[in-house]
């Protein structure tokens, strides 16, 4: 295969998913159920014409990385925090720390029952399963607006950082035990302080550097204090949600002393630009990361009813769940809140993350691309209502 041959495909792919990301608006398919179909289709043709190309799954594991760090930021740039917003987002928080909670251990305990091996085993496993993907919620609900789509946001990124906490959580060697506890508080305040110096670092280097070039360097410094972080199992995803927040709200955090060192006024128009660089790379990255990931799914495995019978039985017990605790715990609107609780990219980094010991070999990765057709199906019916239900002048 020739040089232009590999660009000419990298080419149509990106312009097929603008195409794709036009008709999600118009027809509230998510755009990366469309991507990871192509995926397929690409497989399936390359299969018929005996072109057996293979994509190592690092390079799949490092699109997803950095995919997941640029979909983060972005949400977080498009947040605004004020006194108002207060009980959104703690209503966002526990409804993403609970659900979250809940959902893993009930599908650890359907999956001990299943294949009887131990909990902690069964709950490595399960919290990928339970994670809300905000690299598909959050591109998803931009024509929401309001606070459905703030709360949309808030939870789905929170889902993200909790999960993965929670993940580093059970594959402790002590997590059965009382001191893994401590562990876990000491990594969390770990993680907090180095995202508030990460953030001070940045944010000055954004406001000084005066230079054309210089918002790849700061996506740089991102990605190395993110992945310095993730070496130390650390819930780095933190770190991007508070530099995103405080680049984004300087106004609110800069105050008497600092406004002697930082600009306010610079670092909102510099924040505007780091919102348009950061959302291209974010749509560029997630194109090819789903392709990948779709093309990498052996579609004979999709057709196994063992295999729908299990994610339909695992999507069954999330949605329940959620149903729930938005119906009798937080007393909010199931629509679209029930449907919009989709699993994508950090469910498919988490299960790439669980170590040998920990792997059960009935959950396979097409077990994972079922559970992330269903819900991005129920996450169409979700938007697909909400568009749907009568304003009050059709009364």
């Amino acid at each position: 295969m020739s040089s232009y041959s590999i660009l000419i495909g990298l080419s149509i792919a990106v312009i097929l998913s603008y195409v794709f990301d036009m008709a999600a608006r118009a027809t509230r398919v998510p755009s990366v159920l469309m991507l990871l179909l192509t995926g397929i289709a690409l497989k399936q043709a390359a299969d018929y014409t005996d072109l057996h190309l293979v994509v190592p799954k690092v390079v799949l594991e490092i699109f997803g990385i950095i995919g997941l760090i640029m979909i983060v930021l972005e949400g977080s740039l498009d947040l605004t925090l004020s006194r108002e917003k207060a009980p959104l987002i703690r209503r966002s928080f526990f409804a993403a720390a609970l659900i979250l909670i809940v959902q893993a251990i009930a599908i650890a305990l359907l999956l001990r029952a299943y294949v009887g091996v131990s909990f902690q085993s069964c709950l490595v496993n399960a919290v990928p399963l339970a994670v809300i993907s905000s690299a598909i919620a959050i591109p998803s609900v931009a024509s929401l607006g309001g606070e459905k789509q703030e709360f949309i946001v808030y939870e789905s990124t929170f889902s993200d950082i909790l999960g993965i906490m929670f993940f580093n959580f059970a594959l402790q060697d002590d997590f059965a035990q009382g001191i893994s506890i401590v562990t876990f508080t000491r990594d969390f305040v770990a993680i907090l302080l180095v995202a508030v110096v990460s953030t001070v670092v940045l944010a000055f280097l954004l406001d000084r550097i005066r230079l054309h070039i210089k918002f790849f360097l700061i996506l740089a410094f991102l990605v190395l204090m993110y992945s310095l972080a993730k070496e130390l199992h650390l819930s780095s995803l933190l770190l991007v949600l508070v530099f995103g927040l405080a680049v984004n709200n300087a106004e609110l955090f800069l105050k008497g002393p600092l406004r002697r060192w930082f600009h306010p006024e610079r670092l909102t128009s510099e924040v505007q630009q780091l919102r348009s660089i950061t959302a291209e790379s974010a749509f560029l990255i997630r194109t090819f990361f789903f392709l990948i990931f779709g093309y990498s799914i052996t579609v004979s495995s999709l057709l196994s009813s063992a295999v729908i019978l299990q994610a339909l039985l695992i999507v069954g017990v999330l949605t329940v769940i959620r149903f729930f605790y938005l119906r009798y715990i937080a007393r909010t609107d199931l629509i679209p809140e029930l449907f919009i609780a989709p699993k994508g990219l950090i469910t498919i980094l988490l299960f790439f993350s669980i170590p040998p010991k920990h792997s059960i070999g009935e959950i396979s990765e097409s077990i994972l691309f079922m559970v992330i057709l269903l819900t991005g199906v129920l996450m169409m019916v979700g938007l697909l209502l909400a568009h749907r239900k009568p304003e009050l002048g059709e009364y």
